[in-house]
């Protein structure tokens, strides 16, 4: 496993660099089939994962790449599984919140989360069955062992602080989220909302910078997958709405339900 995570921070800090390439010039933003932006940092940033994490001969699903079938999916007990720019309206608007995610995902549960930030040269680690999660500023975009000295071990804060702070989505908030917050002030809690884009919700959580993070917004498992692995290193649950499922990877369908995370 320390090797695949190794592969997977390499994958993703140099996946980084490739970003802020394109982040500090003019660049052309085009629309997918769903609507959404795809820009030339997307592509690159892929092509740089897939270099990395191919060599593992795991087979891969990426937002940018073309999908293998469900009915050779479905045979698939190991993947990865991988967001090589989260939060793309974050980064057309350069604001910063972006992240690159990569996850290995083992029958259907992701085992390892790697979430880099590029902006601020960030990353985010975990390995669930260690039951720790790390995080490490870096000087610059490369990888070193240095990085495994210098992290710091992140816990969650309980939810019982006061205000409570429900992190949401900076580009996707909605009205399931706000009836949610006004729940919570009818209990006579004192609510302070964090909104923050992509995966970084994922890592405020772990870290104790937010208490709960209710979705109520479309998300696909590339979106959620590594966030999901570090907040199951350190205790905190994603589960699906109304159900106390966890949220489940390489689906059929690749859209995540709605899901709280706490």
């Amino acid at each position: 496993m320390n090797t695949l995570l190794i592969t997977a921070i390499k994958g993703a800090i140099y996946a980084g660099a490739e970003i802020m390439k394109i982040y500090s010039e003019a660049f052309e933003v085009t629309l997918k089939q769903d609507n959404s932006p795809l820009t030339i940092a997307d592509e690159n940033a892929n092509a740089v994962i897939n270099a990395y994490l191919e060599k593992t001969e795991i087979p891969i699903i990426s937002e940018e790449n073309k999908q293998a079938s469900f009915a050779v999916r479905k045979h698939w007990d190991t993947c990865w599984m991988v967001d090589p720019l989260d939060g793309t309206k974050e980064f057309i608007k350069r604001n910063g919140e972006f992240t690159v995610n990569i996850a290995l995902i083992k029958n259907n549960t992701p085992v390892l989360g790697v979430i880099y930030i590029p902006v601020t040269k960030t990353l985010y680690y975990a390995t669930v069955s260690d039951h720790k999660a790390y995080k490490c500023e870096l000087s610059s975009h490369e990888f070193s062992a240095n990085i495994f000295q210098n992290s710091e071990v992140i816990v969650p804060q309980k939810q019982e602080s006061n205000p409570i702070k429900v992190v949401g989505s900076r580009s996707h908030r909605s009205e399931e989220t706000d009836a949610f917050i006004k729940n919570l002030e009818l209990q006579g809690k004192n609510v302070h909302l964090v909104s923050k884009g992509s995966s970084l919700k994922f890592c405020l959580m772990a870290e104790g910078k937010a208490h709960i993070y209710p979705r109520f917004a479309p998300t696909m498992e590339w979106d959620t997958a590594a966030g999901h692995a570090i907040c199951n290193a350190v205790g905190l649950n994603v589960t699906q709405l109304n159900k106390n499922e966890a949220l489940q990877y390489n689906k059929e369908n690749l859209l995540n339900p709605y899901f709280i995370v706490q």
